[in-house]
């Protein structure tokens, strides 16, 4: 049965929830795409698949893109078709691992563009753009419009993204608010393409372990940064030792990385309360029913940020368990 309350479940934003609510009872489906580039971190790896099985469960059906040519247009992994491959397997397994159902579907975009259909259904929305709407999507990839002018095929993955959604008819199109843009784009052009409008619904981007810094842009969990990310392959002394000398400021939740870690991952998914260790001088361990109820405590400097970051540490760990023999086999 369809529950907005599930659908808007840790997520930011819905476009629009007046349109998911008018689907009724007929068959939805519903998709995320991601680019294998390497080892998944805990958004790929764990709370995304954890938010996908939640769609699925609601009897909508799901699809996961593993989107190999998106991610060769985005020169990941040298463009080296066969590693973007061993890289979406790994993703596949990875995300079962933590309790993705099996009737989750995953679809390759190798298979996808096989179709002419797509590229026709390509020339069409690229017919109903303009350069400028374009290169406003650039965002999506991580890219530049500098990067797009030295090679023209960024352009093309905007136009790739949008036609994946209309060309598999989807109902509803999930992803992390930087994927915004392509999404607003399809839904933009959709009235002149004579197709429906794609119901948005974007999710929270986890910050660098590293921090922003409160003068400079957000910056997210980085592959090309080890140290800024928790790899779901990453060891329980390796999750430990990130934590421990990740950006943490005393009394502040904005731009917190670890408090970002307990409100989009450890909460909606572990299962229990969360228990944190003090030393006795310092009011002794506590438990912590709910994340609203830790935000006030860390606000008013009653909980110690190491304090706060061995708790994050164990309870990821325990997370992460049942994926790690996907990369110790």
């Amino acid at each position: 049965m369809l529950s907005l309350d599930t659908l808007s479940r840790n997520m930011q934003e819905i476009v629009t929830p007046e349109e998911f609510k008018s689907l009724g009872d007929r068959e939805v489906k519903a998709y995320i795409g991601f680019e294998p580039s390497g080892l998944p971190h805990i958004a790929t790896g764990f709370m995304w698949p954890k938010k996908m099985a939640e769609i699925y469960e609601m009897g909508i059906e799901t699809t996961i893109l593993l989107a190999d040519w998106h991610a060769m247009v985005n020169d990941k992994l040298d463009g080296d078709l066969a590693k973007i491959r061993q890289s979406g397997e790994l993703i596949k397994k990875c995300m079962q691992a933590v309790g993705l159902p099996k009737e989750v579907k995953f679809v390759w975009a190798n298979d996808v563009v096989s179709d002419p259909e797509y590229w026709k259904t390509l020339l069409l929305v690229a017919k109903n753009s303009n350069l400028a709407r374009v290169r406003r999507a650039l965002p999506i990839m991580g890219r530049s419009e500098e990067d797009a002018d030295k090679d023209f095929s960024k352009y093309i993955y905007p136009l790739m993204q949008v036609t994946d959604i209309f060309h598999m008819d989807f109902d509803l199109a999930f992803g992390a608010m930087d994927q915004r843009h392509a999404h607003m784009l399809a839904r933009d052009i959709a009235d002149r393409m004579g197709r429906k409008k794609v119901i948005s619904v974007h999710g929270p981007l986890l910050s660098s372990l590293k921090g922003s810094g409160r003068m400079d842009s957000f910056k997210k969990m980085s592959k090309s940064d080890p140290d800024s990310a928790i790899f779901m392959s990453d060891s329980k002394e390796d999750v430990s030792r990130k934590l421990k000398s990740a950006f943490c400021p005393i009394g502040e939740i904005q731009g917190n990385p670890v408090m970002d870690i307990f409100r989009h991952v450890v909460y909606p998914y572990l299962g229990h309360e969360v228990e944190i260790h003090r030393p006795p001088g310092k009011g002794g361990d506590i438990i912590v029913s709910t994340y609203e109820e830790l935000e006030k405590l860390y606000l008013k400097a009653m909980i110690h940020p190491m304090d706060l970051k061995s708790a994050a540490a164990e309870s990821l760990n325990e997370l992460m368990e049942p994926s790690r023999h996907v990369f110790s086999d």
